[in-house]
């Protein structure tokens, strides 16, 4: 057999069987014995010591188990000190301990059907010792300190290889019973061992030379008595004392018989009441299964009526969208129209402009021919201006009220829009809120149950956990869709609150237009081009003079400043196709190909003789009326500058340890993650109000 065995579990029977005796053993009013047989231990619990020690017990019983050593770490023997009666047959024990001695008040020592290869020199100290069964180990020879045991009365050597008992076994004048395997011994001989023990005694006390004398004539403590004296040689002793004495040890043991068999009862009672109260448990367990698949089913059934709901408000939000966006193109195409009808008017303009030029030419000479005196002359001039101003300002009158009316209808389509939109986020979270409300009840009440329910609903739960992630999406989705929406509120709030102030700056513009100043339109144009930010001034001034002048006789000016922020040069556009126009910003089909046409015929001049190339005022001479801009991107929608958004690793200022994942409005700093920017009320880094909160989502 392995001499080393490993740890085995014990079964649920043995550990309720062990938790049962510890807590039999620790009642008030138990006896002096602690029984931990049949547990299938590996080694004696600590426990086990704690209570000898403590309670005082006087017989441990630990046979029947899967022991490899006596004493496990961090235990001493000194805690089984009051021990009288120690049951250890039945393991797998291979040595006992070394310092076993300590045992002074032990009686009975039954290590039978182990695997010992010696007996420990320190067992000659049980000098109270009256039973030692070593038999079924594998004992070869046995130690002199045998002979120290005086109490000893029965030993049992048998089923060992033992060849040759001690002669120190001679000094045990109370051995009454021996226990050998007569047929193997050498010493003392066969037919000596075979005579019995009386004959062994006397022939080890005749090679030792002592006088035998019966274990008869001498005194043993009883098996329960608390003497700690060592026993000493007493010949003559009363046969009468040691028969009652016997007597009073075989009631003993019957007494404990009859005890342990009313342990059995109550333990198998025990039993009975927890194999009841485990088929009730089961039963209730079985009940909370069924209410718990009633549940789910009924959340399975409420998830799929919301996603149907769901996909039919989304469609009718898509054909919603749809058709505003039909009614916008129409509303662009019908107000492009109008402007080119605009441009026309500007065209007839100029030419009128040049028709009194002429009939001024035409004067001035009438004027010199007829010799008109130079106020009449200035008379006539500025009745004339006047006349000139009072049609242009008519002009410009009427396109003010085309454009406040494109405005206003344009403003109407984007109300409604937003509306909309508003409306569809309402009940977008309400829906949500439902859902929310559904999960949690169903949450609440799986909650409740006990933890067993808790582990099937984990494994149902890894079983359905596509579902899962559908939902985790449709959260996921929810929440961006949220923030596109407060992203889009707070955009079209801004863009309102720029077309008041626009309206407020033009009320004014309008009021000090009435104090007919010269030139005043040039002069309030000019405020507003130094207005611009100053990078996109310098952007655009560093732009070809050839491309810029292109860009005003297609009527196009509008779009300088995004050709200036993506540095698109002449060279750039030869390269570029109308989808690369498109992504930059130009929407228009019909200015994509021009402008690309334009250019590629301006390269192909470029490369012409000079004598071929057409003038400058060709191209430069167009000319644009004062209007303020209409997209001043720094003023629209404050944000961080694109270098911080696009950092990935940025880390928040608070916590130092998650990622930065909020934009803060109206500074556009992105410092903080979505656990620390709660509490906040101002930006960490400006410390300029919070007026809201966006989350960034990365894609992929």
């Amino acid at each position: 057999m392995p001499l080393f065995f490993r740890k085995r579990k014990p079964s649920e029977e043995a550990r309720k069987r062990l938790e049962y005796q510890m807590c039999l053993a620790k009642e008030a009013g138990a006896d002096d014995i602690l029984d931990i047989s049949k547990c299938e231990l590996s080694e004696i619990p600590f426990g086990a010591f704690a209570t000898c020690k403590v309670l005082q017990k006087k017989v441990l019983i630990v046979h029947t188990n899967h022991l490899t050593s006596l004493l496990p770490k961090s235990c001493s023997l000194l805690s089984l000190a009051t021990i009288k009666v120690l049951d250890l047959h039945s393991n797998q024990l291979s040595t006992l301990p070394d310092d076993i001695g300590q045992l002074t008040a032990l009686q009975v020592l039954n290590v039978e059907r182990n695997q010992l290869t010696y007996l420990p020199h320190s067992i000659g100290n049980l000098t109270q010792l009256q039973t030692l069964n070593v038999k079924g180990n594998r004992l070869k020879e046995l130690p002199d300190s045998l002979g120290e045991l005086r109490s000893l009365r029965t030993l049992d050597v048998s089923e060992n290889e033992v060849r040759r008992l001690p002669q120190m076994l001679a000094h045990v004048r109370t051995l009454e019973t021996l226990s050998l395997d007569s047929s193997s011994m050498v010493y003392p001989p066969q037919e000596v061992c075979s005579a019995g023990t009386a004959a062994i005694q006397q022939f080890l006390c005749k090679e030792s030379g002592l006088e035998y004398y019966p274990p008869s004539q001498y005194l043993l403590p009883v098996l329960e008595q608390d003497g700690a004296e060592n026993s000493r040689d007493s010949p003559d002793g009363p046969t009468d004392r040691f028969s009652r004495e016997e007597v009073e040890w075989q009631n003993r043991f019957s007494d404990y018989e009859r005890r342990k068999e009313q342990k059995m009862l109550e333990k198998l009672e025990f039993e009975r009441r927890l194999e009841l109260g485990q088929r009730e448990q089961a039963q209730l367990l079985q009940q909370g299964s069924s209410q718990k698949d009633e549940i789910l089913q009924t959340v399975r059934e409420e998830q799929s009526r919301l996603e149907q709901g769901l996909n039919q408000r989304q469609r009718h939000l898509d054909a919603e969208r749809q058709r505003l966006l039909e009614q916008l193109k129409r509303t662009e195409q019908s107000i492009s129209s109008r402007i080119q009808t605009l441009l026309q008017e500007n065209q007839r303009q100029k030419k009128s402009s040049e028709i009194l030029k002429s009939l001024e030419n035409e004067r001035i000479r009438m004027e010199q021919l007829m010799s008109i005196t130079q106020e009449e002359t200035e008379s006539l001039r500025r009745r004339e201006v006047a006349s000139a101003m009072q049609q242009m300002l008519t002009e410009s009158c009427k396109n003010r009220l085309i454009q406040m009316a494109y405005e206003s209808q344009r403003q109407t389509l984007v109300q409604q829009a937003c509306s909309s939109m508003a409306e569809m986020d309402e009940r977008f979270q309400h829906i949500l809120s439902w859902q929310q409300m559904d999960q949690n009840k169903a949450i609440s009440q799986i909650l409740q149950e006990s933890a067993m329910q808790k582990a099937a609903f984990e494994a149902l739960q890894v079983k359905k956990d596509l579902m899962h992630r559908r939902i985790r999406n449709q959260e996921m989705i929810s929440e961006q869709r949220w923030a596109l929406s407060s992203l889009l509120q707070q955009l079209l709030k801004e863009k309102q609150q720029r077309e008041e102030e626009l309206r407020d700056l033009l009320t004014e513009l309008e009021a000090k237009s009435e104090t007919k100043q010269e030139n005043y339109w040039l002069i309030q144009y000019q405020r507003l081009l130094n207005q611009k930010p100053l990078s996109l001034k310098l952007q655009e001034e560093g732009m070809e003079r050839q491309l810029v002048a292109l860009l005003v006789e297609l009527s196009a000016e509008h779009y300088l400043p995004v050709f200036a922020h993506h540095r698109i040069s002449l060279d750039v556009l030869s390269r570029m196709s109308p989808g690369d126009l498109a992504e930059v910003g130009v929407s228009e089909a019909g200015l994509q190909h021009e402008i690309l046409r334009r250019v590629q015929g301006l390269l192909d001049t470029a490369r012409t003789p000079p004598e071929l190339k057409p003038p400058k005022g060709e191209v430069l001479g167009v000319s644009e009326p004062p209007s303020a801009p209409q997209e001043p991107p720094e003023a629209v929608r404050p944000s961080a500058p694109p270098e911080e958004l696009e950092a990935q690793t940025s880390e928040c200022v608070v916590c130092l340890e998650r990622e930065a994942q909020m934009i803060f409005l109206n500074c556009g700093h992105v410092c903080c993650c979505q656990q620390c920017c709660q509490p906040l009320r101002t930006c960490p880094l400006c410390r300029q109000e919070i007026a809201q909160r966006l989350r960034i989502y990365h894609s992929g």
